[in-house]
């Protein structure tokens, strides 16, 4: 194997933490943000670009941390070394409620397409690239843009979904219809476009955006219930509006507020 083969325990249930366990020499990158804790003798470094090795020089190191600018990463990543001569643990938290998912990239064929936001960490020598969308109304109207990020290598590499996971085995020329925010990753045969979803009443009245994806098989596809764009929309119109309650806890609730206006007595 190419990446460093390293062993690992999920835990939790909705804020989930992944536990590595790291032979001696063995390492793991990690998103700047996800450290929760480790054994001592773990020595935590920063890193441009993905620590792949793919790319040699300066001028390849450059280009290989630009390519998380596209995706709109940092420009550095965390590697953390076990430096000791026995097995040591470090832990990696995940950013909002939902689930931690292991990704076998030797399962995959070496590659897996996943958003942008979703990668964890992995283990040290998997490849954090971007994957460029080559049709245009995937990259105008697919909620991720024309980039995504892809996982390569042979090694174990985590990403985090919100909510609950649902997870479908697509059988060639099995179609799939998901909400574009909706998808964490997919394996990379499957075939993934954007279909308008048609309709004046669903387009105007609907609620559920112009446009959903369409995934078909073969490969499988992995699903969130929540994406975080819909939490943080939530939680932004729940909001006091002029730093005043909504007024949930009474009957009127928002028609309160137009029947008192703004002045509470």
């Amino acid at each position: 194997m190419n990446a460093h083969e390293i062993d690992y325990q999920i835990f939790g249930e909705e804020m989930q933490y992944v536990e590595v366990e790291l032979d001696p020499q063995e390492a793991v990158i990690a998103e700047a943000g996800s450290f929760m804790m480790m054994d001592t003798d773990i020595k935590m470094d920063t890193i441009f670009g993905d620590g792949s090795n793919q790319e040699s020089g300066v001028l390849g190191k450059i280009f290989s941390a630009g390519k998380r600018i596209l995706t709109g990463e940092g420009l550095f990543m965390t590697s953390f070394l076990n430096s000791s001569s026995t097995k040591k643990k470090v832990s990696f938290a995940s950013p909002y409620p939902g689930k931690i998912i292991a990704i076998d990239l030797s399962e995959k064929g070496g590659k897996f397409i996943c958003q942008k936001d979703a990668f964890l960490c992995a283990a040290k020598g998997v490849s954090v690239g971007i994957e460029f969308s080559k049709r245009l109304g995937r990259g105008l109207f697919g909620g991720e843009g024309f980039i995504m990020q892809k996982l390569e290598g042979d090694g174990m590499a985590f990403v985090h979904a919100g909510g609950t996971t649902a997870v479908r085995e697509l059988a060639a020329g099995e179609v799939l219809k998901v909400d574009t925010g909706c998808i964490i990753g997919f394996s990379h045969t499957v075939d993934y476009d954007i279909e308008f979803v048609g309709g004046i009443k669903n387009t105007v009245f609907g609620g559920e955006g112009l446009f959903f994806a369409t995934l078909k098989g073969p490969g499988k596809v992995y699903v969130q219930s929540l994406p975080f764009s819909r939490l943080a929309g939530r939680v932004l119109a729940s909001l006091p509006r002029g730093g005043k309650d909504k007024g949930e806890g009474s009957l009127l609730g928002g028609l309160g507020d137009i029947v008192m206006g703004d002045n509470r007595f």
